[in-house]
């Protein structure tokens, strides 16, 4: 029996034609292939061959007859047309001598004797003229010219109804006759324009109906004609009134016109102005901005995006803003939010063509003229019309006008939750695709829309609030910002609507609206940050006053601020926390297979990652906007956070505790966890060689001359190759960077968002990161061993750590022999000091002399009164690199006659911004080794240690940008001035400012020397492109403030700054520093400032001598007597007696069990008349035996306090 489905028992037959065996173990070879099965074989495929000619013998007379037929249909077709032809042509002949003219074409000009003729011509040419015809095309213009005479003569087109269908049939005949007439001459076509302009007036109605073919036939005409500037007069002029004769009167149909006009005609590159202006006042921007509002491409669904002619829709959306911008204002207008979406949508499209091009212009593009440049064939600057009408987009009037208007229906008391969250999605989607398209433009379009409700006319009005309140208001309400602010959780699946978390999901439309309100919010609150002072901060939202500035009326309230900050830390956390699940990538923890098994997480990524690149990691976007990534959103909310709590660090207006987020980490296991990523982290970085995530640039003006000369250098297919390589690189960095996000999530919200950790958990990582890098690099933490290794294996490397220093010469000394090691300054290095004499120091380095050396460089080196002057102070006495100092060695060296780009120029420069570097890595090699010294920075120049971005995903955002508050910590005076001139109530223009500043150097052989005979030299420089001819005025004195305090903190000392923190990141790792703010730097780099735990102190002092405690565990006497009198000293006498012995008055962070060296004690002899003394080198405080406490305390504080200096025993 056979089962089967069908419930058939019987085997179905098996028929075998093709002649092959289906016994699977019978023989295969073709030796062993039987003559029967080969015959078989060749029988089938001749039965094959003559059923197909069988097939094609029954089709061949149906298909015989299907061409006759179609022949006899085009000959009768064709012989009828003939004599319609002659009977036209017999018509004219005839009417030409009732006329008594010799032939037709003596008719030009003359009109028809009555309407009767007219249309029994017109009735008869539309049955057979055809466009392939020429002749056709002879009889239709004198069919025009007699036509329109007639048509003047009587003053109406048409008689009566029997004339439409005739004359709407002419219409179709001319518009497809139309691009026929290329090769004719200038009259015959003008004669032919006349006679559609004359229909189109006629019959607009029904011409409406075909009115795409209408406009394409006309944009033909202006292509045959060589382009717009190349047309006639007298045709341009028919042209235009062709155009204008469909689209002014107010038809039921106008969309469709419009959109035929829209997808034609303004497609057509460089139509001159004076026919846009004749257009653009007889259209009707409402039905054009209705028409607009359909498909994006105007082209059949089946067309794919990309195929677009993105140039001409460039020119399509420069003319429709110029439609928008000059239309009559007593026409009735479409509603802005039409306007808004319209041009949100193109522009989102257009978005990087914008980008690439809007900052190219014929002058500045002069260099990649080349054809043999790439560049200039994908990125050509945009033409004047185009580039002037999208700029206009970005103009204070355009974006404040907008918005005025929404603050102005935005009544938050009695309008709809529902329409005021609507319409607020609207224009934070077309700012932010504003922001994208012009990236280079984004502080100014921040700005504008900050200023956006200040051009109302009536400000006392309640419903003129600022814009920034405004969208704070519409975030607040959404139910995003609500679920994200009671839990974290709430995040991922509004960020990832695919995640396994399906609760909360809101609707893509409620939830796109609602993100696009948020994320402009997030885009205006850092501008507003930056240009309010910390008394309007903190003060603005008390008063609601209308005299109050602007500034301080848009300064939310401290409770908004928490509540803000509420938000944006739980949006953070999960952002990084859950990065692979929001990013639609599993998390690599969670793979299984054999790679892992073997290779673990390096085999999984590249098993499961080809190339690196993790699945949708790059192409998750937010919001319904193609460009919005979820790493630009990341990047967004780190630095608004990072802004927020930069102020709080500043003034504290929050609770302490109000920044941790301990409650979501296991904070026992936080530290081995975060540094067992930091090796998987190096591990990934060192699989992938030298093309890591840790190559970064020197600075932007690096990387603008790399880039102008990738321009210059190479024949195309070379610039192709090289571009190729860079984007490759790019994405593998970026590929790498999304893997690590996902297997160390604790180290990125560490280095992103450090504060939600206690300071004391990061210091223990920091260590701990040091720890293992010295393990990394010696294989040990102990400096003897690897120094004996050293000796043993590399003695000529071991030969670079050593340095004869001379002490009245130590940094010299020191940048000479150490400057070449570059990040071998990490390992430990071996110093032999030097007197006056030339003598060589006696002593032992056990770590005590390395301190010696530190505390010394570092003392003359920032010493503001050495001579070097390459730091200065403050008002506060805090250091912070010389700004002027790379200008005044500049202008020594014109003084002296060198030639600026000359050897000894560019090497007297570069020494200096090496010595800049050189004490960058002194401070690194302090931090490295937990050395304390007592060097205090200004915390404006901490804060860009703080904000070098390292390895983080928020390396943009995060970065450093100067601000009015910052100002206050370089140059008190300029602070005030500016703040005066930001609250002043007048006009401000009759200040007589410009934006441009004046810096004054003091070029001298010794800077530090200045003296008023000195001549003091002035160097003006322009803020913006002609600066010294734009006055401040009361609309752009933000900016200009803005621009005076970038310029003071980043641009002024920018080479200085980037050589010494580059230094210190040659040392210490930018991502570590990103741990810490300014203050907790400073503590990392002179201790803190609490009183000293002088109890931590006694439980980790180590004796020598005669005070080593014995085996009964007792101390000697005179400790117990110094004791007692340390702990009945006052904070001040604390300290001193801190600073008497390690060099720096303050306690290590982590206690004095971090000391290194340790605190020693040592007796000094039984001499009670002796002074204690010290070798801060090794933290050694050698004290007299003294029998009595009273003598001890007058000794000890008489020491302390007149600072007894080193004495090496």
């Amino acid at each position: 029996m056979y089962p089967s489905f069908t419930g058939s028992a019987r085997r179905p037959r098996q028929v075998n034609l093709s002649g092959r065996n289906t016994n699977l173990f019978a023989a295969t070879a073709a030796s062993k292939q039987s003559s029967s099965t080969q015959s078989t074989q060749h029988t089938v495929a001749h039965a094959q061959a003559e059923r197909m000619q069988r097939h094609q013998e029954r089709l061949r007379p149906p298909a015989a007859r299907n061409i006759q037929r179609t022949w006899r249909g085009y000959r009768s077709r064709r012989q009828t047309n003939d004599a319609w032809r002659q009977e036209w042509d017999l018509r004219e002949l005839a009417l030409a001598t009732a006329e008594g003219r010799r032939s037709p074409s003596d008719l030009d000009s003359v009109p028809y004797s009555n309407g009767e003729d007219c249309l029994a011509q017109i009735s008869l040419l539309v049955h057979f003229a055809s466009p392939r015809e020429q002749s056709d095309g002879d009889r239709l213009i004198l069919l025009a010219r007699r036509y329109s005479s007639f048509a003047r003569r009587t003053g109406s087109a048409a008689v009566s109804d029997a004339w439409t269908f005739p004359l709407l049939r002419l219409a179709k005949l001319t518009v497809s006759m139309l691009g026929a007439f290329k090769s004719r001459t200038n009259s015959d076509l003008s004669v032919v324009m006349e006679l559609l302009s004359t229909l189109a007036a006629t019959l607009p109605q029904q011409m409406a109906t075909f009115s795409m073919q209408y406009f394409e036939a006309l944009r033909a005409v202006a292509s045959n004609s060589g382009g717009m500037y190349s047309m006639r007069a007298p045709i341009q002029g028919q042209w235009e009134d062709a155009i204008i004769a469909l689209l002014r009167p107010a038809l039921p149909k106008a969309e469709i016109v419009y959109r035929g006009f829209a997808s034609q005609i303004l497609r057509i590159a460089a139509i001159p102005e004076d026919s846009l202006q004749r257009i653009s006042s007889a259209s009707r921007v409402r039905d054009l901005t209705l028409a607009m509002a359909g498909p994006l491409t105007f082209t059949p669904p089946n067309v794919s995006p990309h195929s677009i002619n993105r140039e001409q829709l460039l020119w399509l959306v420069a003319y429709f803003v110029y439609f928008h911008r000059t239309a009559n204002p007593f026409q009735e207008r479409s509603s802005d939010n039409w306007y808004v979406q319209i041009l949100s949508r193109y522009i989102s499209f257009l978005a990087v063509d914008i980008a690439a091009r809007i900052d190219r212009t014929a002058d500045t593009s002069t260099i990649h003229s080349d054809e043999s440049t790439s560049t200039s064939v994908s990125n050509p600057p945009f033409p004047p019309f185009v580039r002037n009408e999208l700029l206009g987009l970005i103009s204070q009037e355009h974006i404040s006008s907008l918005l005025a208007k929404a603050a102005a229906s935005a009544d938050l008391k009695s309008e709809g939750l529902a329409a005021r969250s609507e319409q607020a999605s609207e224009l934070a989607v077309y700012a932010l695709t504003l922001l994208r398209a012009f990236p280079r433009k984004g502080d100014e379009i921040r700005m504008w829309l900050y200023f956006g409700s200040t051009s109302r006319k009536d400000t006392r009005s309640e419903a003129s609030i600022p814009a920034i309140k405004y969208y704070y208001s519409a975030a607040n309400q959404t139910s995003i910002y609500k679920l994200v602010r009671s839990d974290p959780n709430h995040a991922v699946p509004l960020l990832n609507p695919g995640s396994r978390r399906r609760a909360n999901v809101l609707p893509p439309p409620d939830r796109d609206e609602q993100w696009q309100v948020i994320l402009l919010f997030l885009e205006l609150y850092p501008i507003v940050l930056k240009v309010m002072d910390d008394e309007d901060f903190l003060n603005g939202a008390v008063s609601t006053s209308n005299t109050e500035s602007w500034t301080r009326r848009s300064a939310l309230g401290l409770d908004q601020v928490k509540d803000l900050t509420v938000f944006l830390k739980n949006l953070a956390f999960s952002m990084y926390w859950n990065a692979p699940e929001i990013a639609g990538v599993e998390e690599p923890e969670n793979k299984s297979s054999i790679a892992a098994y073997f290779g673990g997480d390096l085999a999984a990524l590249s098993d499961n990652h080809p190339d690196g690149k993790p699945v949708r990691s790059q192409d998750a976007t937010i919001a319904g906007l193609p460009w919005m990534t979820l790493s630009y959103m990341k990047e967004m909310v780190t630095g608004l956070l990072r802004m927020i709590y930069e102020r709080d660090s500043r003034r504290k207006f929050l609770p302490g505790d109000h920044w941790l987020m301990t409650q979501w980490f296991e904070m026992d296991r936080f530290v081995p966890a975060v540094v067992q990523e930091e090796e998987e982290k190096h591990k990934i970085q060192d699989s992938y060689g030298a093309d890591g995530d840790g190559e970064e640039e020197d600075s932007n003006e690096e990387v603008e001359e790399e880039e102008v000369r990738d321009i210059l250098v190479g024949t195309q297919r070379t610039q192709q190759v090289r571009n190729i390589e860079r984007l490759r690189r790019q994405q593998r960095k970026a590929s790498r960077r999304k893997y690590l996000e996902s297997v160390t999530p604790r180290l990125e919200i560490l280095q992103n968002m450090p504060f939600f950790i206690p300071f004391s958990t990061r210091v223990q990582a920091f260590r701990q990161f040091v720890m293992l890098d010295q393990l990394r690099r010696r294989r040990t933490t102990d400096p003897d061993l690897w120094r004996f290794d050293m000796m043993n294996s590399n003695p000529s490397h071991m030969g670079r750590h050593k340095a004869r220093v001379h002490r009245d010469s130590i940094f010299d000394d020191a940048f000479e022999q150490y400057y070449s090691l570059g990040e071998g300054l990490k390992e430990p290095i071996q110093i032999a000091f030097v007197d006056q004499f030339d003598t060589v120091e006696e002593g032992i380095d056990g770590g005590g002399v390395t301190k010696e050396f530190l505390t010394s460089v570092t003392s003359e080196a920032f010493n503001s009164m050495n001579g070097l002057d390459m730091f200065v102070e403050n008002d506060q006495h805090l250091l912070y690199p010389n700004p002027t100092a790379l200008d005044e060695r500049k202008e020594l060296l014109r003084q002296a006659g060198e030639a600026e780009g000359s050897p000894y120029y560019n090497e007297s420069t570069r020494d200096l911004l090496r010595r800049f570097e050189f004490m960058g890595r002194i401070i690194g090699k302090c931090l490295y080794e937990g050395i304390l010294v007592d060097i205090h920075f200004a915390p404006f120049f901490l804060l860009k240690w703080a904000l070098t971005g390292g390895h983080n995903s928020a390396s943009r955002e995060s970065s450093y940008h100067g601000n009015l508050n910052d100002l206050r910590d370089l140059d008190e005076a300029l602070y005030q001035g500016l703040l005066q001139l930001k609250n002043y109530p007048g006009d401000v223009e009759i200040m007589g400012l410009t934006f441009e500043v004046t810096d004054t150097l003091f070029p001298s052989d010794r800077p530090s020397s200045y003296h008023p005979s000195q001549a003091p030299i002035a160097r003006s420089r322009e803020l913006i492109p002609n600066g010294s001819n734009t006055p401040v005025t009361n609309k752009n004195r933000l900016v200009y403030i803005t621009n005076i305090a970038r310029h003071r903190l980043s641009v002024q000392p920018h080479h200085q700054t980037s050589a010494f923190l580059r230094g210190l990141g040659t040392i210490i790792d930018p991502a570590w520093l990103s741990m810490f703010n300014q203050h907790e730097l400073q503590t990392l780099i002179s201790g803190t400032d609490s009183a000293p735990d002088m109890d931590d102190l006694r439980r980790h002092t180590l004796y020598g001598g005669l005070y080593v405690i014995g085996d009964d565990g007792r101390e000697h006497s005179t400790i117990r007597l110094f004791w007692a009198t340390v702990l009945a000293f006052d904070m001040d006498d604390k300290m001193k007696l801190i600073k008497f012995v390690t060099s720096t008055p303050r306690a290590p962070l982590l206690g004095f069990g971090n000391l290194n060296p340790k605190f020693s004690i040592r007796d000094g002899g039984n001499d009670q008349t002796r002074l204690p003394t010290t070798s801060t080198c090794v933290n050694l405080l050698k004290l007299p035996v003294y029998q009595d406490g009273a003598v001890l305390k007058e000794r000890l504080l008489y020491s302390i306090r007149s600072g007894a200096g080193f004495n090496l025993s």
